[in-house]
């Protein structure tokens, strides 16, 4: 259901549970494209660790207006404003593929309402030599790097090779919601995924959430985002716990969301009780 159109009309939220309901959470990004609604295997796995589900579509996407020039910083905004408005503490922040960096942003930017980061095929900073290395198709990516001009001229096309057979038995399975929401997100237009791209090559403006419990996932045959950039999100996220799940890709990773909530709920290793 959305929630907040009047008490925060410019930003759209959609939620499991009413407003007033809402008490622990797992603020979810979603990946590039999306509508931003709350996806089914994202609410039963949240719904496992008995927390509710809030998701906030990025500027362009989902009837949300576009925010020409965002940074990453600049595309968590409404998140947090979310969560202040709601007033919600101990959030689970989650971010798929290119939803992770903003979830990276939310946490950095509201260290105190959260309690633990979870970034699933993340996309990391852009800079290293091999950023780009072991992506099928990173001519989307490239042309952003090459400036809004470039990126807006750039084709949209997708590569069947882009996700391995897992991948695809996961879209014809329980992720199946995940297909159908990125084509519905791609059927408004380009500009929300445009405008990701450029956000994901510039500086991020995003402070690195050191005090935060930070955990990454990754499958090691992911061809869209490549494990490199766990391991450079690791880099910048000193104490993550790095998980590297054998044979997924970009989307079979997700099979993965519930034990990785499990995980979270969890005391760290070094603070279990006596």
């Amino acid at each position: 259901m959305r929630i907040l159109e009047t008490a925060l009309p410019e930003v759209v939220v959609h939620a499991s549970a009413p407003a007033e309901a809402l008490d622990r959470v797992v603020l979810w990004h979603p990946g590039s494209p999306h509508t931003g609604a709350v996806l089914e295997p994202v609410r039963e796995a949240a719904a496992a660790v008995g927390r509710d589900v809030v998701s906030v579509a990025r500027p362009g996407y989902g009837g949300a207006a576009r925010q020409r020039g965002r940074s990453v910083a600049d595309g968590a905004t409404g998140a947090v404003r979310v969560l202040e408005l709601l007033g919600l503490r101990d959030v689970v922040v989650a971010g798929y593929s290119g939803g992770g960096p903003h979830a990276l942003a939310t946490a950095a930017a509201a260290p105190e309402r959260t309690a633990a980061l979870l970034l699933l095929a993340s996309v990391a900073p852009h800079g290293d030599a091999g950023w780009f290395d072991g992506m099928v198709d990173p001519s989307s990516l490239r042309a952003a790097k090459a400036g809004a001009a470039a990126r807006e001229a750039h084709p949209e096309r997708f590569d069947p090779d882009t996700f391995v057979a897992r991948d695809w038995a996961a879209l014809d399975g329980a992720w199946r919601a995940l297909g159908a929401d990125a084509q519905a997100g791609g059927e408004t237009g380009p500009l929300g995924l445009v405008d990701d791209d450029l956000a994901f090559v510039q500086p991020w403006g995003v402070r690195t959430p050191t005090a935060v419990r930070a955990r990454i996932a990754h499958g090691s045959d992911d061809r869209v985002v490549p494990p490199r950039h766990a391991r450079l999100l690791a880099a910048m996220l000193p104490g993550a716990e790095v998980v590297e799940h054998g044979g997924d890709g970009h989307v079979s990773v997700l099979e993965h969301l519930a034990e990785h909530l499990a995980a979270l709920e969890r005391p760290p290793l070094g603070l279990q009780p006596a």
